[in-house]
């Protein structure tokens, strides 16, 4: 949702500009580009080589940056960005942010934006409570400008009271929350599943596959990406995902077996508006588990195997109207008849087809190439992509398909 988003901070002289490298940091670990501007006296309170360090930008405070005239560009600053965030705001900002006063750079910058404009106020109680900066606010919100609530709490004065700025984290989420806004599957709930399943057979060995879940690790994101809240219920794997939940605000659930991925999914599939299951489920698991590691023995050794519950069959079985499901099918010959007939008998509204063999395709790769068929039978082949890019693309194409229903 932030990712590659470009996002302008201009700082303002107050006390609370030492919240901003960490709201720096916070806007790039998610993939933003970041600009900072300091107020003159904003360089009082933070120092631009902190800012530029963190941003991997130059920090900009003057109109003219050397002695050979070469200047900031007030202009380009502001059409480059897709937000400004005035954070701190002081009171002298907000009055000439309102009164339309340019006597430094981020004022200039201000008043040529075609961006929106988020404003994080930061002051003492006294002046924040003071009927004329509560105009100001009043005002600037009239314009359409998003105002970033206060906090409560002990000010540097030494008064206890409304006018602290926000928090870096809070102001973060703000951001967040308003570029996921206009986001096509913002309010949507999303389920995917990733990885394999493992079937024990006894405690130290187990029936599985060579699944690695990244493919579905990279679905999650690009759902999460377009605005839904995403739940990943994930066989065994080594992929680290503490990304997932960190960065994407994704919700993680570890299961082993086929029961437990059962268990998980019926349990989210009932709110879900979405569903993506693109785990590799056993088919089979052993008909019974041996308490104790079983010993290797002269004569051959037979293991008696059943079938496991059909996760996307019951789900197919309960979908509403409005619920969009999508599997996959993994074939090695027959590949559309056999992923054609998958589709309608698990009452599907796409499948996602791959054949071993492709290429490139398939268990363990960093690339896949696919084929989408719609449950009318139209189909759209996809080149060998990364599993990143063919997330994209799955993704924009349920987009496309979901509000149609």
């Amino acid at each position: 949702m932030i990712k590659n988003k470009h996002i302008l901070i201009g700082v303002s002289g107050s006390i609370a500009a030492y919240k901003i490298p960490l709201l720096v940091r916070l806007l790039k670990k998610s993939g933003a580009e970041v600009k900072v501007v300091l107020t003159p006296s904003a360089k009082d309170f933070v120092t631009p080589v902190t800012l530029s360090t963190l941003s991997e930008n130059p920090v900009y405070s003057d109109f003219v940056l050397n002695d050979e005239g070469e200047w900031s560009n007030h202009v380009d600053l502001a059409l480059w960005a897709d937000l400004i965030l005035i954070a701190p705001a002081s009171a002298n900002t907000l009055a000439k942010m309102e009164q339309g006063i340019c006597d430094n750079l981020l004022l200039a910058i201000y008043l040529s934006a075609k961006s929106p404009i988020a404003i994080a106020p930061a002051m003492d109680l006294d002046m924040y409570k003071h009927e004329t900066t509560q105009q100001h606010l009043k005002k600037l919100s009239h314009r359409g400008h998003l105002i970033i609530p206060v906090n409560s709490g002990f000010l540097a004065s030494g008064l206890e009271g409304e006018g602290r700025m926000a928090e870096p984290q809070e102001i973060y989420h703000f951001i967040e929350s308003y570029f996921s806004e206009n986001l096509p599957f913002n309010g949507l709930k999303a389920l995917v599943t990733a990885g394999p399943t493992h079937e024990a057979i006894d405690p130290v060995r187990f029936i599985g596959n060579h699944s690695s879940g990244k493919m579905g690790i990279a679905l999650a994101i690009a759902l999460s990406e377009k605005g839904a809240e995403v739940t990943l219920v994930k066989g065994p794997m080594a992929l680290d995902v503490y990304q997932l939940n960190h960065d994407y605000n994704i919700n993680v659930i570890d299961v082993v077996s086929s029961d437990e991925m059962f268990i998980e999914v019926i349990k989210y599939w009932e709110t879900s508006d979405i569903a993506i299951m693109a785990a590799a489920v056993a088919d089979y698991k052993p008909k019974n588990i041996a308490q104790e590691k079983i010993k290797k023995l002269e004569t051959d050794f037979t293991l008696a195997l059943v079938k496991t519950k059909d996760i996307l069959k019951s789900m197919g079985e309960t979908k509403k109207l409005n619920q969009y499901l999508v599997g996959f099918a993994l074939e090695t010959e027959n590949e559309l008849a056999n992923a054609k007939s998958k589709l309608n008998r698990k009452n599907l509204d796409a499948i996602v087809l791959n054949s071993m063999k492709d290429e490139g395709a398939g268990f363990g790769f960093d690339t896949n190439k696919v084929t989408i068929i719609n449950k009318d039978t139209t189909k759209v082949n996809l080149p060998l992509l990364t599993k990143s890019e063919t997330a994209k693309e799955i993704v924009n194409y349920i987009s496309q398909q979901f509000f149609k229903k």
